[in-house]
């Protein structure tokens, strides 16, 4: 009878952990998601307004990030990429004080901006910041 309880509890523990898992990968994708088709509706609208795919423009991505640190930090991983960085203190934003944008010339391809979108996110993740998208 015990083992019986047993056997049932670690059976429930085990469903109740793979839709722990399953929930958590449905939001993280549905995150990306979310990134990928604004860049997408971007570049669509920004190419209505007679951006041409293949000219490179300044792309500016912003980051809101919690302290100076953060952003040195970041500052060390794009600026050997080509990313032009500045760093701005933000007085009204008292959970995410400091703005960081980065700034490249590059083509407006959907991938490339998807793919730097979600690296984007990446790094203020790992920094306790926020990716507020990006800009031409």
């Amino acid at each position: 009878m015990l083992e019986t309880i047993i056997g049932l509890a670690v059976g429930g523990l085990l469903i109740l952990f793979l839709l722990y898992t399953r929930v958590r990968r449905a939001i993280r994708q549905e995150r990306l998601a979310h990134h990928d088709s604004w860049d997408e509706m971007m570049i669509k609208r920004l190419r209505s307004e007679g951006y041409h795919p293949f000219n490179e423009y300044r792309i500016d991505f912003f980051l809101g990030l919690p302290d100076r640190a953060s952003c040195e930090a970041v500052r060390a991983q794009l600026e050997p990429e080509g990313f032009t960085i500045d760093v701005k203190p933000i007085e009204e934003q008292s959970d995410l004080p400091y703005s960081l944008h980065a700034s490249k010339l590059m083509q407006l391809i959907v991938p490339d901006i998807q793919a730097l979108s979600r690296r984007m996110s990446v790094l203020a993740e790992q920094y306790h910041g926020r990716y507020d998208h990006w800009a031409a």
